[in-house]
């Protein structure tokens, strides 16, 4: 019978370089925080027990984070990991194993645990451990001449000697619970910072006999940490490379994958062409065929096959359909759905519409609350006039409908099917199937008059 699994992750620093008052581990990454990717990787491996020890923030992290899983720990006083350690210690299943995550380490991968928890067990310890060629700043793994681990010290009580040594501690660890709880026991503060050191746990399993292993990632940015903004940064950019780069893995072209910023999930299919600079947020499935132009943003978006998004688009909350043409610089706004082979064109804004088939608004537009039938074609500069100060009301243009240009739709309205409502004209009512509509004041020519003069300075 498989031992049951606990896993412990330690989000209670502050993060005093990243210099803001948000824990450090609810800064963003790739659109989520950093605690979240350390959870989503936890959950992955079916822990029995799941407990997240916090501390600096109070209660920002558990209203932040939300999830029945999860036991919080609070570490009211940051005294070190081993001491973050204890207070998970109640939560947990003491006849398991435990894994210790960090919350501000978000990228390590599943295999990698699996290989490090592979060496651990009821009377194995195993650790994490990475060789570097700058190991400044971190603990260094001290082994015997036989190359068995013996202890773990930290930079600062490290001797010139082992200074020198470049395999380092990521902090990652599996041991038994059973014997972790009696080794943070007996744990002193009596070293360089004053803390109580989780490392300091190896030696004393050492000391008892039990075997410590050590595991290693495939790739040393899975263990790097965020300790300031630059390398929140420096993450977010592995991040995104590694997302272009299974995207490309996988048939998409990406014309350059260090300038894709993917924050959520995106899901392609076949001959798929994305441009430089775009951001997708959230949920997005792009179809088939669908070309998303340069510097676009697609937040919970579905894109039918064949549609093309020009350049500088911006789409929320959105269903567009097959073989669609928007942009560039159009705004989709919630609630919109496009039907197929529908044009958006330049600098038109769509919000809480439904566009027909074959429908075309392609200039300087805002098309609000309105239903859109069929090959209905909207001229430059109409505005649905959907609110009015208070409370917004729905326009209904109905198939084949032609509307000039410069129009104002006072909702709520109804254009009927065939109509056409001539260029400058404001309606302010129904509009009847299939006739011409108009609303104009008559034009006029003053004989004789004067443009103003300005006048000069001083009279």
């Amino acid at each position: 019978m498989t031992s049951p699994l606990n896993i412990v992750i330690l989000a209670a620093g502050k993060g005093t370089r990243m210099h803001s008052d948000l824990p450090k581990v609810l800064h963003p990454l790739a659109g989520k925080p950093l605690l979240e990717h350390v959870l989503d990787m936890a959950r992955v491996l079916k822990p029995a027990k799941l407990c997240v020890v916090y501390g600096y923030g109070g209660d920002a992290l558990p209203q932040a984070i939300q999830g029945d899983d999860i036991a919080w720990a609070l570490q009211a006083e940051q005294l070190g990991t081993g001491h973050a350690l204890q207070q998970a210690m109640p939560h947990l299943d003491t006849n398991g194993v435990t894994l210790v995550l960090y919350g501000d380490v978000p990228l390590t991968r599943q295999d990698t645990l699996q290989r490090l928890l592979g060496h651990a067990g009821s009377d194995g310890m195993a650790v994490l451990t990475v060789a570097l060629s700058d190991p400044t700043g971190y603990g260094r793994i001290v082994r015997d001449n036989a190359g068995r681990v013996t202890r773990i010290v930290e930079q600062k009580d490290a001797s010139d000697v082992e200074k020198k040594i470049n395999e380092v501690n990521t902090g990652i660890i599996a041991a038994p619970t059973e014997k972790l709880v009696r080794w943070l026991a007996q744990l002193s503060n009596n070293n360089a910072q004053g803390e109580y050191y989780l490392t300091d746990t190896i030696a004393m399993a050492v000391a008892q006999g039990v075997p410590v292993a050590t595991a290693h990632p495939h790739h040393e940015w899975e263990v790097l940490g965020v300790n300031s903004k630059l390398q929140l940064a420096e993450l977010e950019r592995i991040y995104q490379r590694n997302y272009a780069s299974t995207l490309a893995g996988l048939g998409v072209t990406i014309m350059d994958p260090a300038r894709l910023d993917v924050r959520g999930a995106l899901s392609c299919g076949r001959d798929v062409v994305i441009d430089v600079n775009c951001v997708f947020e959230g949920q997005v499935t792009l179809g088939d065929n669908v070309a998303i132009g340069a510097n676009c943003v697609l937040k919970n978006v579905t894109v039918a096959t064949g549609t093309r998004i020009q350049p500088f688009t911006h789409i929320e909350e959105a269903q567009i359909g097959a073989d669609c043409r928007i942009g560039p610089f159009s705004r989709i706004r919630p609630g919109t759905a496009l039907a197929s082979d529908a044009h958006i064109g330049n600098f038109v804004e769509i919000k809480n519409s439904q566009i027909g088939t074959g429908s075309k608004v392609n200039h300087l537009s805002y098309v609000g609350d309105a239903t859109v039938g069929n090959k209905v074609n909207i001229g430059a500069g109409t505005i649905t006039c959907n609110y009015d100060g208070a409370n917004k009301y729905r326009t209904v243009i109905e198939d084949e409908v032609f509307i000039g240009s410069a129009t104002q739709l006072v909702a709520p309205v109804t254009v009927g099917r065939g109509a056409t409502i001539g260029a400058g004209s404001t309606i302010t009512r129904d509009a009847p199937a299939g006739e011409l509509t108009i609303s104009r004041i008559k034009q006029l020519t003053i004989a004789g008059w004067q443009r103003p003069v300005k006048k000069p300075k001083g009279e």
